[in-house]
């Protein structure tokens, strides 16, 4: 029996209702923390007494301990709760509508998914900062357009990668304060004419508690990104671990063999996190697409919201902790960065910073080391690891007090 049933006479053809029928179990424990604020918003209007108030919670707890078995077949998520609860369901539907209670229990599943995800990106990050902090002298080349450039740090090259974890940190935190206004209240669009105490921290308009997909957006979003630097991360563990760089050796616990060639051992973890991104970024555009169109207030096109952010929130759960595991058995082969950082031409600038120095102009200095470059007489007594020393990169206190620092925001 749908909740809709008593203006529809029979029943709906098999094909229409496959069609129709909503995949939302994952929203049933957050459904049922719904259904347990609006239990008491009855109850304080009068509509449950203190028995069936009773009755309502003793049932969602049991609901929620036995999941989605305790259910009965149903066209969603929300229908089978109302069923699940016995007698006393008949009243719980007073005063709201599945447009609100959807709302409300889709915000409570992205605030805690946003919860979850900070919780990964912060285990990442700590691992990334525990071997940036033993590879602070770890000389190595530094890259742009993928040509070697200048001398850095393995420490401050991973200092890196943990900035774009932070700035991910705080998308998560901005999507999670977005998801949690209540929508409850709102009814199908216009409120109810009981007497229904507001929820706490209530949204302000009706129309847009039930139509706003905003904070689902949010979490796409944040998620989008963060998959595009998980990407990043990936394609250098994937560089470096080729032969052509040979920084790093893979470790067998985090990676995978050929079924045909036997010499083989593929970072695959790297791969997948790369290849992820594209399917992170296609969700977003595809929730942006059906949510530009609609008129207020709810349309069935938003039963869409729910498969993309389902899965986005499997897909970041399981790449960090997999990408977490990788980045603490890594091997690094520090000789062979520090042979591939002490190529000479990798103090070019180094020399050109030294004839400023001496008061020549820079574009001079610049044009005097290139004809020194070009004619193949360009050479420096200066060891890489002197260049790194020399520069401020690192910022004040050097690479051991960025990465102190970085443990301190990550702790707040």
């Amino acid at each position: 029996m749908t909740l809709w049933s008593g203006r529809v006479e029979g029943s709906l053809a098999p094909e229409v209702a496959e069609f129709l029928r909503a995949d939302d179990a994952e929203l049933l424990p957050y459904d049922c923390e719904g259904t347990r604020i609006h239990a008491q918003r009855l109850h304080a209007a009068g509509i449950l007494d203190d028995a069936e108030l009773a009755e309502v919670a003793r049932r969602l707890d049991e609901i929620r301990e036995r999941g989605a078995a305790a259910l009965p077949e149903a066209e969603d998520v929300h229908t089978a709760l109302e069923q699940a609860l016995g007698p006393v369901g008949r009243k719980i539907h007073s005063g709201r509508s599945r447009n609100d209670q959807v709302a409300t229990a889709f915000r409570l599943y992205v605030g805690d998914a946003c919860e979850e995800a900070q919780q990964g990106i912060r285990k990442f990050a700590l691992e990334l900062l525990e071997r940036g902090e033993a590879e602070t002298n770890t000389v190595m080349p530094g890259y742009t357009h993928l040509q070697r450039a200048q001398p850095v740090t393995l420490g401050h090259h991973i200092l890196a990668w943990v900035e774009m974890l932070e700035r991910d940190l705080d998308r998560f935190r901005f999507a999670r304060a977005q998801a949690q206004p209540i929508p409850l209240g709102a009814g199908a669009l216009a409120g109810s004419t009981l007497p229904l105490p507001a929820p706490a921290n209530q949204m302000r308009n009706s129309l847009d508690a039930v139509a706003d997909r905003d904070f689902a957006l949010n979490y796409l979003y944040a998620g989008a990104v963060l998959f595009t630097h998980l990407s990043r991360i990936g394609e250098e563990l994937c560089l470096w671990a080729s032969a052509e760089f040979g920084f790093i050796g893979l470790p067998e616990v985090a990676a995978t063999g050929s079924s045909m060639m036997p010499q083989k051992l593929n970072p695959d973890v790297a791969e997948l996190a790369r290849g992820k991104a594209g399917t992170a970024i296609g969700r977003l555009a595809g929730l942006l697409a059906t949510v530009k169109g609609l008129p207020l207030a709810y349309n069935l096109d938003l039963q869409e919201d729910k498969r993309p952010v389902f899965a986005a929130r499997r897909d970041l759960r399981l790449a960090l902790s997999a990408l977490t595991t990788l980045v603490s058995s890594l091997e690094v082969r520090r000789g062979r960065m520090a042979e591939a950082a002490s190529e000479p031409l990798l103090l070019a600038t180094d020399e050109a910073e030294r004839l400023v120095s001496e008061e020549l102009p820079f574009r001079d200095a610049h044009e005097q080391v290139a004809a020194r470059v070009r004619a193949g007489a360009f050479s420096s007594d200066r060891s890489a690891a002197a260049s790194v020393a020399a520069r401020s990169a690192p910022g004040p206190g050097g690479a051991a007090a960025a990465i102190a620092q970085a443990r301190r925001r990550l702790a707040s």
